[in-house]
């Protein structure tokens, strides 16, 4: 195979003529392959549902000539995928591309929400978030082939299933592979209907506060009780007085609980928070916060649980640098790109803290975990040749 020059320019070049003109000729089999997946109904919560799901994608890999490697999961999830495109020997500098097969929807989703194609919008659960993306992945590496195009770097192909709720299991394949590549492109869904590429993302973090009280009778003795429920009144409102949307820092109280019996004095309580920061100090800085809260009730005491889960995916030089390579080869293709920070966490948070990062190179469309789920075929193909052009990149401009 051969392989054309690796620089982004600033105009419509014939490369990116070719590539644009032959993936929109491919949309039969971008269609026909995304109503497959989509079809093939894999929520999160149910690990064997994953396995006919990635048989299906890893078959159309290994046409491709990738060798792959299936990780079972450890219970909560249905394992991962891994594979390897020509070249992508261990040790070797290759580029990585992430998704995910599982989803949000329940088996039998597809009774009311059929895959249809209406007016050029495929609906249906998981075009969007994001069977699309991975169907994206394998229209960009044929279209490369079919001009007998080499990837500037060999590809390996991530793909887990437990995105959905935060890669518990997978997180360490992730990282691990993450950092042998020197560069990852994530197919998550494009932002809105201009389809934004996603250049940051904020961090997460799950925390629970915990109050312990002192019961006693409400009616009879209440001053010998210490309550639990009065003192989480306090709490919620130091933890919302911690957003600060200026700094894109939000903390959300989103379920409380507590008591025992109205006329008992609530003897223990607890809030469960949601924390959403733009940096690593901003989310040591809430974190610290929140363990520093000081009881306000005497006789009541404070336990904070959990932390900071995943990273933020900061706008670092390293990944500013693919996003203009991007926007340079978007530019080539005829169309141009924008960026955005988003509060949303992926696997991109996850690989960014070890390899240039872009986020967001999915398909465009709306409703992602809503019952209107669809991609906008078009520019979703257009998203198909952006792909293909990144993965012909030179492998020097992460590392500017």
């Amino acid at each position: 195979m051969r392989r054309p020059g690796g620089g982004a320019g600033t105009g419509v070049t014939e490369l990116g003529r070719d590539l644009r003109r032959d993936v929109h000729r491919a949309r039969h089999e971008f269609v026909s392959l995304l109503r497959e997946l989509a079809e093939l109904e894999s929520p999160t919560d149910v690990p064997a549902a994953q396995e006919p799901v990635q048989e299906r994608f890893a078959t159309v890999l290994e046409e491709l000539d990738f060798s792959l490697e299936l990780v079972p999961g450890e219970g909560r999830s249905g394992g991962l995928l891994v594979a390897r495109g020509p070249g992508a020997s261990h040790g070797r500098p290759t580029q990585l591309l992430v998704g995910h097969t599982d989803t949000v929807w329940p088996v039998g989703t597809l009774e009311e929400m059929p895959v249809t194609e209406e007016d050029g919008r495929l609906h249906g659960p998981g075009t969007l978030d994001m069977k699309g993306g991975l169907t994206q992945m394998v229209v960009a590496l044929r279209a490369l082939a079919r001009r007998g195009l080499e990837p500037a770097l060999p590809v390996v192909v991530l793909v887990n299933s437990d995105e959905e709720i935060g890669s518990p299991e997978s997180r360490p394949l992730v990282e691990r592979l993450a950092r042998e590549a020197d560069r990852a492109w994530v197919l998550e869904p494009a932002l809105g209907a201009s389809g934004r590429i996603k250049t940051a993302r904020k961090g997460v973090g799950h925390m629970t506060v915990v109050v312990r009280g002192r019961p006693a009778h409400a009616g009879l003795e209440p001053e010998k009780g210490a309550s639990a429920i009065q003192e989480l009144a306090h709490v919620i409102h130091a933890l919302h007085a911690l957003t600060d949307l200026d700094r894109g820092i939000t903390v959300n109280v989103g379920v409380v609980d507590g008591g025992a019996r109205p006329n008992v004095v609530a003897p223990e309580a607890r809030a469960r928070v949601d924390v959403r920061v733009p940096t690593v100090d901003a989310g040591d800085e809430v974190e610290r916060a929140i363990r520093s809260l000081v009881p306000r009730v005497e006789g009541v005491r404070l336990e904070v649980e959990g932390g900071m889960l995943i990273p933020p995916m900061e706008a670092t030089p390293r990944n500013q640098a693919l996003w203009r390579a991007a926007r340079d080869a978007g530019r080539e293709l005829g169309f141009d790109l924008e960026e955005a920070r988003v509060g949303g966490a992926s696997d991109g948070n996850t690989t960014s803290r070890h390899t240039a990062t872009l986020d967001g190179l999915g398909c465009v469309g709306d409703g992602a975990h809503a019952r209107h789920e669809h991609i906008v075929v078009e520019p979703s193909l257009d998203r198909c040749a952006l792909l293909a052009r990144l993965l012909l990149l030179d492998p020097e401009v992460a590392k500017s």
